[in-house]
C-alpha cells in the first residue's frame, strides 16, 4: 500500500516545523553573547570569553571612562567547539586575554570584530599581592531552570560586593541538553555577574557527557588542564580547584586519578612552603568527602570515594589534604548548605569548646550546593552527624571574606528570607609559617 501525496507533505510539514524549533532562527550571528571573565593566574590580567555563531575575529576594546572611545586593545583567537549532541552544533568560542591592567582599577570593555560587538561591561582588576581582603561569592548547582540565587546575585555584583565568583560544579542542567542549547541558555542568564566578576569554576557531574567537552570549552581557568584542576593566588590566600568527578567516571582514564592526585601533593607542597607570603590554603571540588543529607550520594557513606580514593585507599584526597594543613574546602552537589566542625577521619578537632573555629586542629568543610536548579532542594537526615555543626535548607549562596593572614568570615545568605544571613562564622588562624596538622 502506498502512502497518499498529502501523508508526505504532512510529514514534510512537520519536519520543517521540527528543524526550525531547533534551529538557530535567521542567519547565524557574529554578535557575541555568554560574555564572561576569568582569571588566568598573572598579575594584572583578566580574559574575556564569548560565543559567536560564525567565525570573527577575537577583539576586546577596553578602557576607563565609562562613555566615548574605548583606546586600549587587545586580540585573541577562537576555537570552533562542535557538540557532541546529534544536530553537532557549531559554536565558536572566543578568549583574549588583557594584560598589564592597574591593580583595583575599573575598566570599561566591549568584544567582538567588525562584524558586531557586545554592549559594553564594566569589571574591576584585582588586585596584587596578598595585602588586601578579597571578597567572594561561593555556591555549586545552579541551573537554567529554577536559579533561585541569581537574581540576588546579580544585585550584590552591581554593588560591587565581590571580587570573583566559585562556581563549584553543575551547570545548568545540564550544557550539552539539547544540543547544548541549554548551555547558551545558561550562559546568557550569568553574563550580568560573569561578565564583571572573574567567574571561576570547577567540574561537577553535570558536566560529564562526551568527557566535561562543554565544560571544557566554554570556561577559560588557568593552566593546561582544561580548566579540571588549577590553582591561583587570590590576596593572602592559595586558590586550588580540582576535579571530584575522576573518581567515578573511570572510562575517561584512570590515569586522570593519578595525575590529578600527583598535581595535587606538588601544588600543596609549594603552597604550603609559601604560606609566610599566602597563608591560607583552599580547596574547592564538587563532591563532598562528608555531608549529613537523606539520599545515597557518595558523602553518605562512611568511606566515600573523595575521601578514602579507589577501592577505599588509592589516592584518597582527606589525608593528602590533612598532610599539608588545607584551611578551608568548599564543596557543593548537595542541594542544601551544611558546615562541619574542623574534622579529620570523623573526628572532630575543634580548637577550643568556646571557639572551636580559633586555631582549629583539622580543616573546615563547608557545603553550598542550593543556588537553585531543577532537581530543587535535598533534604537532610533526621538526626545531624556529631561532626556536622550547621544545616539549612534553603535556598542561597555563601559569602567568603578573606580578611587577612589570620581571618577569613563566612556567611551564608538564604535566599528564601530575602537575604536574610543564617550562618556566620568565623575562621582564626595565628600566623606561624608553615601550618600542617600532622
Amino acid at each position: 500500500m502506498h502512502p497518499l501525496p498529502g501523508y508526505w507533505s504532512c510529514c514534510s510539514l512537520l519536519l520543517l516545523f521540527s528543524l526550525g524549533v531547533q534551529g538557530s532562527p535567521g542567519a547565524p550571528s557574529a554578535a557575541p553573547e555568554q560574555v564572561h571573565l576569568s582569571y588566568p593566574g598573572e598579575p594584572g590580567s583578566m580574559t574575556v570569553t564569548w560565543t559567536t555563531w560564525v567565525p570573527t575575529r577575537s577583539e576586546v576594546q577596553f578602557g576607563l571612562q565609562p562613555s566615548g572611545p574605548l583606546p586600549l586593545r587587545a586580540q585573541g583567537t577562537f576555537i570552533l567547539f562542535v557538540d557532541g549532541g546529534i544536530l553537532r552544533r557549531k559554536l565558536y568560542i572566543h578568549r583574549v586575554t588583557l594584560r598589564k591592567l592597574l591593580p583595583g582599577v575599573q575598566y570599561v570593555y566591549r568584544c567582538g570584530s567588525a562584524q558586531g560587538w557586545s554592549r559594553r561591561f564594566r569589571f574591576r582588576a584585582l588586585k596584587n599581592g596578598a595585602h588586601w581582603s578579597p571578597r567572594l561569592a561561593v555556591f555549586g548547582d545552579l541551573g537554567a531552570d529554577n536559579p533561585k540565587a541569581l537574581p540576588r546575585l546579580r544585585r550584590d555584583t552591581q554593588q560591587g560586593m565581590y571580587d570573583a565568583i566559585l562556581h563549584v560544579g553543575d551547570f545548568a542542567y545540564n550544557m550539552d541538553q539539547d544540543n547544548a542549547r541549554v548551555g547558551d541558555r545558561f550562559m546568557r542568564l550569568i553574563e550580568p555577574v560573569a561578565a564583571s566578576l572573574p567567574y571561576m569554576t570547577c567540574p561537577g557531574n553535570h558536566e560529564e557527557r562526551y568527557n566535561f567537552s562543554n565544560y571544557k570549552a566554554r570556561f577559560s581557568m588557568p593552566g593546561d588542564n582544561e580548566g579540571l584542576w588549577y590553582s591561583w593566588d587570590l590576596g593572602p590566600a592559595h586558590i586550588i580547584s580540582f576535579s571530584t568527578e575522576v573518581y567515578f567516571f573511570l572510562h575517561y582514564g584512570r590515569h586522570l586519578v593519578q595525575r590529578q592526585f600527583r598535581w595535587l601533593e606538588s601544588d600543596l607542597q609549594k603552597a604550603n612552603k609559601n604560606r609566610a607570603a599566602r597563608p591560607w590554603i583552599i580547596t574547592m571540588g564538587h563532591r563532598p568527602m562528608y555531608c549529613s543529607n537523606a539520599d545515597l550520594d557518595d558523602c553518605t557513606r562512611h568511606e566515600s570515594k573523595v575521601r578514602k580514593g579507589l577501592q577505599g585507599k588509592l589516592y584518597g584526597l582527606e589525608d593528602l589534604f590533612y598532610k599539608y594543613g588545607v584551611d578551608l574546602q568548599l564543596w557543593a552537589h548537595e542541594h542544601s548548605y551544611e558546615r562541619l566542625w574542623p574534622i579529620y577521619n570523623y573526628q572532630v578537632f575543634n580548637g577550643s569548646g568556646e571557639m572551636p573555629y580559633t586555631n582549629p586542629r583539622g580543616p573546615v568543610h563547608i557545603i553550598t550546593g542550593s543556588a537553585g536548579c531543577e532537581e530543587r532542594l535535598t533534604p537532610f537526615a533526621v538526626f545531624p552527624r556529631p561532626w556536622s555543626a550547621v544545616r539549612v535548607k534553603e535556598y542561597g549562596y555563601t559569602r567568603l571574606h578573606i580578611l587577612n593572614g589570620t581571618h577569613i568570615h563566612i556567611q551564608q545568605v538564604s535566599d528564601d528570607q530575602d537575604g536574610k544571613i543564617v550562618d556566620d562564622v568565623w575562621v582564626v588562624r595565628p600566623l606561624f609559617g608553615r601550618r600542617m596538622y600532622l
